[in-house]
């Protein structure tokens, strides 16, 4: 079984809006309701599990007719005090119906251009493999510093890249890397990959999307409606 775990459960401060940035409303639609339709039509995708706050909740249920048309979502978690305690937060609440074997997908609400495309090849560059995390190469020379203030070294940007999402893991592999993790040290983790590299899980990289950006800012936001108008 594959499993979409969207996580929806952000404030959203540095965008400075009222609401969080997943429920904004861009062309007539809240923005988690693009990726949770994308992940509702896609015929490889069995469930889906949403890590949102519980006034949230709420509304999204009402959403769910609209953005969820093949009736996919199971059930809502809470979230946590940080991205990695929200996604340990849903995987326990999925141990009551995912097996061991089965397959997780990590997406955020707030990466609205999730294609069908990285979807498949997530879930197909699963097998033989305990993970899979879709990444950009390093366009910009990237540099080291340990003041913030002088150059210490200039990094090789060969060897680097950006982590994307949707993170895919098996299931009973990855919840158990989260679940060794100590109280103080899940609150220090940045990445959903990185538990997962911590208990020596076997992680593969594919392609990333430049499109699948994450909105964090006013210009991500633009940015977004402007894709949305063919204006970019």
């Amino acid at each position: 079984m594959n499993i979409a775990l969207l996580l929806s459960g952000g404030t959203g401060t540095r965008l400075g809006a009222d609401i969080p940035k997943q429920y904004l409303g861009v062309s007539g639609k809240p923005v988690i309701s693009y990726s949770l339709e994308r992940l509702s039509c896609h015929s490889k995708i069995d469930t889906i599990w949403i890590v949102a706050e519980a006034m949230w909740q709420k509304q999204i249920m009402k959403w769910l007719p609209e953005y969820d048309p093949r009736h996919k979502c199971r059930g809502f978690s809470l979230p946590g005090a940080n991205r990695q305690l929200s996604i340990l937060h849903g995987l326990e609440d999925m141990k009551a119906y995912a097996g061991e074997s089965d397959y997780v997908l990590i997406h955020d609400a707030a990466r609205p251009l999730l294609s069908e495309e990285l979807i498949t090849n997530c879930l197909e560059a699963l097998h033989g493999h305990d993970g899979v995390l879709p990444v950009l190469p390093m366009k910009d020379t990237i540099y080291a510093s340990r003041d913030g203030k002088m150059i210490t070294s200039l990094l090789d940007r060969s060897c680097l890249f950006a982590g994307q999402a949707p993170e895919g893991f098996c299931f009973g592999k990855y919840y158990e890397a989260n679940r060794r993790l100590g109280a103080e040290e899940i609150l220090k983790i940045n990445g959903s990959t990185e538990p997962a590299v911590m208990a020596g899980m076997d992680i593969v990289m594919i392609p990333g999307d430049e499109n699948n950006f994450k909105i964090t800012t006013t210009e991500d936001l633009e940015r977004f409606r402007g894709w949305l108008q063919g204006k970019l």
